[in-house]
């Protein structure tokens, strides 16, 4: 029987996160159900995409991910999607849009009372469940088109300059860029490059934190292959001054003697 992982922004002091589970639960207590966080910040589909895009694929196929992120509204519309051989379950509010370069195989609008302000605990779970007992996607709404979709920070690159963005800011403060290590290696090979942001200038990447002392700045691309700012056992975001959308630049130049 599938998986299902649990997003929200609910916090832990709450029952809001268990009143969900237990609706999830309740057309059959063995499901299994998987918290990936409940910390997000509240309504930030930025944040949610992000954690959730770094970690559905490590699921197996036809795991059913449950988005409680900005789901708090009435009047919202809520989705089922099936995506990259996973389902998704969430509000209509971009955090879907954001997750994969890929296009939806289903989109389903899901259907639901007049008078449902819980949505996650109504609406939500009860699809999620069923979705995870091997109910069809089709079966719980009207198949439509499309949804709300939102554009992500995109890097710009050229043979003098890569512009990128932090999209990320973790837990420890350390600053996540969209810059790959595929188009930052093929730009700076055979050629000097600097990293800027702010008023940091870096001419090294590291492998890890630990290639720089205690309290130090490290660049290094991490699991997801993303240029990373840290400092060592610090936070970058204090430190340096780096938040959501802050700008990260790589100039390259060609130095003498090399071809």
């Amino acid at each position: 029987m599938p998986l299902i992982t649990f997003l929200s922004d609910f916090g832990l002091t709450d029952h809001y996160t268990a009143a969900v589970k237990a609706s999830i639960l309740a057309g059959n207590p063995s499901l299994q159900v998987i918290d990936i966080s409940h910390e997000i910040s509240n309504f930030n589909i930025a944040h949610a995409s992000f954690v959730l895009r770094s970690v559905y694929r490590d699921f197996p196929e036809n795991t059913v991910h449950l988005i409680g992120v900005g789901a708090s509204s009435s009047q919202q519309d809520c989705i089922a999607v099936y995506l990259d051989k996973h389902f998704f379950v969430g509000p209509d509010n971009g955090i879907i849009s954001l997750l994969s370069d890929s296009e939806p195989e289903t989109i389903v609008r899901l259907a639901r009372g007049r008078d449902n302000c819980f949505i996650a605990r109504e609406v939500l779970g009860p699809v999620a469940g069923a979705l995870a007992r091997g109910q069809k996607i089709e079966g719980m709404g009207q198949v439509v088109g499309q949804m709300e979709r939102k554009i992500p920070r995109h890097l710009k690159a050229n043979r003098r300059l890569i512009s990128g963005n932090v999209i990320h800011v973790d837990h420890y403060g350390n600053a996540i860029t969209n810059i790959d290590r595929f188009t930052f290696e093929v730009l700076s090979k055979d050629v000097d490059f600097e990293v800027t942001f702010g008023r940091e200038h870096f001419m090294e990447v590291h492998n890890s934190y630990d290639d720089v002392e205690l309290g130090e700045c490290a660049l290094f691309f991490n699991s997801q292959q993303l240029l990373e700012i840290s400092i060592n056992q610090g936070s970058a975001r204090e430190l340096l001054g780096l938040d959501y959308d802050s700008a990260v630049k790589v100039f390259f130049e060609q130095s003498p003697g090399k071809k």
